[in-house]
């Protein structure tokens, strides 16, 4: 019960500087990493990313990791996260099986229920998303997808001024998915 306020300086001080130190190595490696880091996160890159800042908070406060090794253990992630998401570009069989696969969970007009438990969606959120793309009609929807970062992207249906390549578009941006 003594230490709930203060422990003593020597300690305060080390925290002090620690988080500093380490708040100034993750803010550099995150932008010398790019935007990856930063985006919307699939699976994979959010668990990275709790796993850099749990490695982060136990540098800061367990006396016993040495500053070094915690910015050991973080550059070791991100250079793995690197190295990851490099071959997962060049290589879609790679990309595949560690990135989830969008999954369309409205099709013209119609929920899908099977894919919604699926992946856990409600018809609220779908229509959540079809709200905040202005759309208010289920009618002027061809597809809404779950995408591999779990945002919902709405496809609307082409409008019947448009031509025939437009709606080519949509289709070959859904048929894969099918």
């Amino acid at each position: 019960m003594d230490m709930i306020f203060f422990d003593n300086i020597d300690k305060l001080g080390r925290i002090v500087l620690t988080t500093v130190m380490v708040y100034v190595l993750i803010v550099t490696v995150t932008k010398v990493s790019g935007k990856r880091s930063t985006s919307q996160l699939n699976n994979f890159d959010w668990i990275v990313t709790v796993m850099i800042g749990s490695l982060g908070a136990s540098t800061i406060l367990l006396k016993d990791i040495p500053f070094v090794e915690g910015v050991s253990s973080i550059l070791v992630l991100y250079l793995l996260q690197f190295a990851v998401t490099k071959y997962a570009s060049i290589s879609p069989q790679f990309s595949n099986f560690i990135l989830s696969e969008p999954r369309i969970v409205f099709y013209q007009g119609q929920f899908l229920p099977d894919a919604m438990r699926d992946e856990r969606l409600t018809r609220q959120e779908i229509e959540c998303a079809m709200r905040s793309e202005g759309i208010n009609n289920f009618d002027d929807v061809e597809a809404i997808v779950f995408e591999s970062d779990a945002k919902l992207t709405v496809i609307p249906k082409p409008s019947q001024a448009d031509d025939q390549s437009a709606s080519s578009n949509v289709s070959e941006t859904i048929n894969p998915l099918m």
